[in-house]
């Protein structure tokens, strides 16, 4: 998976392609998709929800630009996948899910699997986590209309804050914002697609 999904389409953070062979990405799906837990495409975990492709983890991670020392929030905790890759690039993650279930069951893999450094939220992930912040960065893993102003609120200075956003519910830019001095700069990293970002600030729940 490193060498051809991920070094051959431009990952290259050296702690990225660690913490993406260091997650066990099979203990995050159903046993009966254990076969392809590798392969490039996303997986359905319930309730309307996947696990992104291991190269769009990567790709969110490398652009977070984490040194080790941060505190991120994760919004859209889904399988826990993404928040334990995170897990080992920051210095402490909290993931935030909608769905009772699902955080339910991310919060029961990651703690058998002692990613002692996550923590799992149920709520309206749009809003962010105000009782944490402020958050060094911010990863967003669903797509919304515009930047929801909980997120810039919760940011501290310099940070960063990944995620897609876009019109339509099914295609969306990926950009990431820094906090500068109270300011957001904007790069542009590309067409991706994710599922929408249900809440408050966020897409109405259909």
């Amino acid at each position: 998976m490193v060498d051809t999904q991920l070094r051959a389409r431009g990952i290259c953070d050296p702690r990225v392609l660690a913490a993406m062979l260091a997650v066990p990405r099979e203990e995050f799906v159903d046993e009966a998709l254990r076969d392809d837990a590798y392969g490039d495409w996303p997986l359905p975990i319930g309730g309307g929800q996947t696990i992104s492709q291991p190269y769009t983890v990567a790709f969110m991670a490398e652009a977070a630009e984490l040194r080790g020392d941060e505190k991120v929030l994760e919004v859209g905790t889904g399988s826990g996948y993404g928040a334990a890759v995170l897990s080992q690039l920051g210095a402490v993650v909290h993931t935030i899910e909608r769905i009772p279930a699902l955080a339910r069951r991310a919060l029961s893999t990651l703690a058998r699997l002692r990613f002692s450094n996550v923590h799992v939220h149920l709520g309206d992930g749009s809003l962010g986590l105000v009782e944490e912040s402020p958050f060094d960065v911010i990863v967003v893993t669903a797509g919304a209309a515009s930047l929801p102003p909980s997120y810039t609120d919760q940011l501290a200075e310099g940070g960063r804050i990944v995620m897609p956003i876009g019109k339509c519910k099914s295609s969306q830019h990926l950009y990431r914002f820094r906090n500068q001095h109270g300011a957001l700069s904007i790069d542009d990293l590309g067409t991706f697609a994710f599922v929408p970002l249900i809440g408050d600030e966020g897409w109405r729940a259909t």
